[in-house]
């Protein structure tokens, strides 16, 4: 399996986060990465490639134009009103405000396209999450070319971004825009499976009203689990996407034998959907001592999760999403890989 990675992801390394009242180092790091690659290197796979310059025009098919310009300038204007730190918003688009509109301020804009107040943009943002995306088009083209399955190491994450928001650590929805990249090959239906802790809200904002792509989450239940407001059972889409979007929330606590039945209801859709492709939003946040998250999933689950994903037989690029479990994330990544291999050379 071919790893696209870029080292520009480093280039995005805020100071702070907003965690529990305080201020504190963030836990979507570049160290992440870092420990992914070590795991991937011991395991013997094959050395990482560079993705080269990202193709924008699947990331215009899925981002709104004035998000993009803002995401591109937003240090620059940051810098040249005099404001200090990094970009953060320091106001919300609440609810029953009359002016919902973009303003001018760049703090205030900041507001207007931040889903929360948790992610900061730094002078070097936009270079890691285009970068990041860019690993996502490569993989994409990678499977669609016969090559069967990618996995893209993409770092800043992207499910929590939407069509024009940002926040929960991402910027450019990685999966989406692979998804817009298979369907520049030929492809018709995609399936996008979610099995990050944190409901894929930027994912489901972006296909709700489209038919021709499943989009599967597993999460926590947005009674306790970031982003709150979305991943409810009874969001399944609008218009011609009624039934292609399909949320599984659950409890804290949930263990291996709670989430399988979530995770083989996703396998059985997606094979009844019948796609061309498959993406997989690959989270390991899911793990029992992942610092931000409550699931208590093990090592060897991942085992499991790859193996019965293998099964599909299909195209598929993965997209590394959450897992902030520093001494455990490379783990319980490549075991999710090599579970697929494995079932896939059965």
């Amino acid at each position: 399996m071919q790893t696209y990675f870029s080292a520009d992801h480093a280039l995005h390394a805020p100071s702070f986060e907003l965690h529990g009242g305080a201020m504190v180092e963030p836990f979507e790091k570049p160290s992440r990465i870092d420990s992914i690659l070590e795991r991937l290197a011991s395991r013997g796979f094959d050395a990482p490639r560079a993705p080269g310059d990202l193709d924008m025009a699947p990331v215009r098919t899925v981002h709104d134009a004035g998000y993009l310009r803002f995401l591109e300038t937003a240090w620059d204007e940051w810098n040249a009103a005099g404001l200090a730190g990094d970009v953060i918003a320091n106001a919300n688009c609440a609810r029953r405000m009359p002016a919902v509109r973009e303003p001018r301020k760049i703090d205030a804009r900041a507001a207007y396209y931040a889903l929360a107040a948790d992610t900061a943009i730094t002078q070097t943002t936009w270079r890691a999450a285009t970068s990041s995306a860019a690993c996502a088009v490569a993989a994409a083209r990678h499977a669609a070319a016969g090559s069967d399955c990618a996995f893209a190491l993409c770092r800043p994450p992207g499910h929590h971004a939407a069509v024009d928001m940002f926040g929960g650590y991402c910027f450019l929805n990685n999966t989406a825009i692979a998804a817009a990249t298979f369907r520049q090959t030929g492809a018709n239906r995609i399936a996008i499976l979610d099995v990050d802790f944190h409901h894929g809200n930027g994912t489901q904002d972006i296909f709700y009203e489209c038919g021709d792509t499943l989009t599967l989450s597993i999460h926590g239940h947005p009674d306790f689990a970031y982003p709150y407001f979305s991943g409810l059972a009874e969001e399944t889409g609008v218009g011609r996407g009624e039934g292609a979007n399909v949320n599984y929330p659950l409890p804290a606590g949930t263990t291996w034998s709670t989430w399988k039945r979530a995770f083989e209801s996703c396998l059985q859709r997606m094979r009844s959907f019948g796609p061309d492709a498959v993406l997989v939003a690959l989270g390991v946040d899911t793990f029992e001592h992942d610092p931000i998250s409550s699931f208590a999933l093990r090592s060897d689950d991942y085992l499991r999760i790859g193996e019965q994903l293998g099964s599909m037989a299909l195209p598929t690029v993965f997209c590394m999403e959450g897992g902030y479990a520093l001494e455990s994330v490379g783990l319980n990544v490549v075991n999710v890989l090599e579970g697929f291999l494995n079932a896939r050379r059965a």
